[in-house]
């Protein structure tokens, strides 16, 4: 008999899928637990559609990650900070400053948890990699004065 699982069940799949299981275990123990609901015209038709839609969705993503990708790509972005007497900064630049300034100077909000950038303690310029979907990342210039 062929089910669609309503939640995640051990050994047969995860929660959506259509899978084949044998008539006595759909009606004695997935149909009164409520894991699965028996594959029907209506169901596949909403099972259908419901895919569709999480594709859909899904592109939406990746389209707009490439786009923001477009927008960050070999940007220059120039952040001040106070320094000593040997060039070395008091503390460091941070990821959640260099969001900041991104978000100010370029109008795209980066949650600095998605940004990896090497530990900034001088002045100079550094390279900073934005992942913004899996598999589409950006790299950033960070440019550090004084």
């Amino acid at each position: 008999m062929k089910v669609i699982l309503t939640s995640d069940v051990k050994g047969k799949g995860k929660k959506g899928e259509l899978v084949n299981v044998s008539d006595g275990y759909a009606r004695n123990f997935l149909f009164p637990k409520n894991l699965a609901i028996e594959a029907d015209n209506a169901a596949l038709s909403e099972l259908k559609s419901r895919n569709e839609a999480t594709a859909h969705h899904k592109q939406e993503e990746i389209d707009a990650a490439n786009q923001i990708a477009k927008k960050l790509d070999n940007k220059t972005v120039t952040l001040t900070a106070k320094a000593g007497a040997n060039g070395r900064l008091f503390g460091s630049i941070t990821s959640k400053e260099i969001a900041e300034k991104i978000e100010h100077d370029l109008g795209i909000k980066i949650d600095k948890k998605k940004m990896s950038v090497a530990d900034i303690k001088n002045f100079g310029e550094y390279t900073a990699t934005v992942k913004l979907y899996p598999g589409i990342s950006a790299s950033v210039n960070v440019k550090v004065t004084e």
